[in-house]
């Protein structure tokens, strides 16, 4: 939906899920065109996500240091705060649309970002469908965020490329520590990815500079124990060491997760909270084989590395966000910023806009074709892929030897 009238009154930017290492990127993007732009009377933080808004609890952001702000390039997870809240159908209860709305009205607010990966995508698509339905003129766009990379239609996601650095790195490291001793040794890596492999299979780039795993194991496969066990025990015998990257969502050919820890509990939004697998897959194998083995569990480490940032992520992050302003100034609505790539004759990236509807709670997966016949490791198709999108470095302040990330004053409205 398109209106090109000029709209003035306040925007309000929020951070749903779990945090990234440039999510703030996305964030300052956002806050910085909003801040420069005339038709914007103020703009707001919303603490805590989407129930920072249902509370009343709007921070101001033109209060803050512009510095301090600039700091958000380079400074990880969720600085406004984040949350997981999974708003009804506007349909079955329209408690939280009417109290969004009693707010918006409040503030004058008539531009709504949300940042975050699917759910929040969602959550910004049942927000733009009610304030369409009622007659509130307020414009609403999603600003991508996801380490998991499964955002539907958009090339890739901003967060994406700097876990994936993360995790390259950290396998190139621990690849060389696996080498070190005379003895053989089994390690096993586990890294983030529910439903989809993208990080695990990033552990593949490491094999650029000739320090790659071995084996690679990602959801969009059925796991198979009995083959798993001969993979390792072969290279094993072959190498004297078997350096393994799994995805924490593996699964069974029945759908159930290989992990033992899957009875965790669950997040906001009724998705499994995964975990052990490593420790699991390693007691396995070192019942069949006898060798030493080194369970690994990269957990939120890969998250929010902003040391290890990808300074491509960290720009296209700031770009969507200043994407997603500029469009809705413009008249846009009920949209998410997306990426459309090209990587013949060097890598091009081009900001478009997709329909919320169609992006909400689809997820993209790794395409099969790019995993290899045994289902144990991933093609060069996926390098040539995901290759460019990780390079560049951060360019991180310190201070006394340690980075110096953004400090908010957090001044409430």
């Amino acid at each position: 939906m398109t209106n090109t009238k000029a709209l003035v009154g306040a925007a309000i930017i929020g951070q749903s899920g779990g945090p990234s290492a440039v999510i703030n990127a996305s964030a300052y993007g956002v806050i910085k065109t909003a801040l420069e732009a005339d038709c914007i009377t103020n703009v707001y933080g919303a603490h805590h996500g989407i129930m920072g808004v249902l509370n009343d609890q709007l921070l101001v952001m033109e209060k803050e240091d512009p510095a301090e702000l600039e700091l958000l390039l380079h400074t990880p997870s969720s600085a406004l705060g984040s949350c997981r809240y999974k708003i009804a159908d506007p349909e079955v209860d329209d408690t939280d649309y009417k109290r969004i709305l009693e707010i918006f009205k409040k503030y004058n607010v008539r531009y709504f970002f949300y940042n975050g990966g699917n759910d929040s995508m969602d959550t910004c698509n049942k927000i733009s469908r009610y304030m369409a339905k009622v007659g509130y003129e307020c414009r609403v766009f999603g600003v991508p965020k996801t380490i998991d990379n499964d955002l539907y239609g958009t090339d890739h996601c901003p967060g994406f490329a700097s876990a994936a650095k993360y995790i390259a790195t950290s396998i190139v490291e621990v690849s060389r520590d696996c080498h070190v001793y005379d003895k053989g040794m089994v390690t096993i890596v586990e890294c983030m990815g529910r439903h989809a492999g993208w990080l695990t299979a990033a552990a593949k780039l490491a094999c650029t500079v000739g320090d790659g795993p071995d084996l690679i194991y990602l959801p969009e496969v059925d796991f198979d124990m009995d083959k798993f066990l001969a993979d390792v025990e072969r290279i094993y015998k072959e190498k004297n060491s078997c350096l393994v990257a799994v995805s924490e969502g593996v699964h069974y050919a029945d759908g159930s997760f290989v992990s033992e820890a899957k009875t965790s509990g669950t997040d906001g939004f009724g998705h499994a909270q995964l975990g052990g697998l490593a420790a699991r897959l390693a007691e396995a194998v070192k019942a069949r084989t006898g060798a030493k083995v080194r369970g690994i569990e990269l957990s939120l480490l890969q998250r929010c590395a902003a040391h290890c940032a990808s300074a491509t992520d960290i720009q296209e992050s700031f770009n969507s966000g200043k994407t997603a302003v500029e469009a809705a100034i413009a008249g846009e609505t009920g949209k998410m910023v997306g990426f459309r790539c090209s990587r013949d004759n060097g890598y091009h990236c081009e900001y478009v806009l997709f329909d919320l509807d169609k992006v909400a709670n689809f997820e993209q997966k790794v395409p099969v074709e790019w995993i290899n016949a045994e289902g144990n490791d991933v093609t060069e198709d996926f390098v040539r892929y995901c290759a460019p999108l990780i390079q560049g470095e951060t360019e991180l302040k310190y201070e006394n030897g340690l980075p110096r990330f953004a400090r908010l004053k957090k001044i409430f409205a």
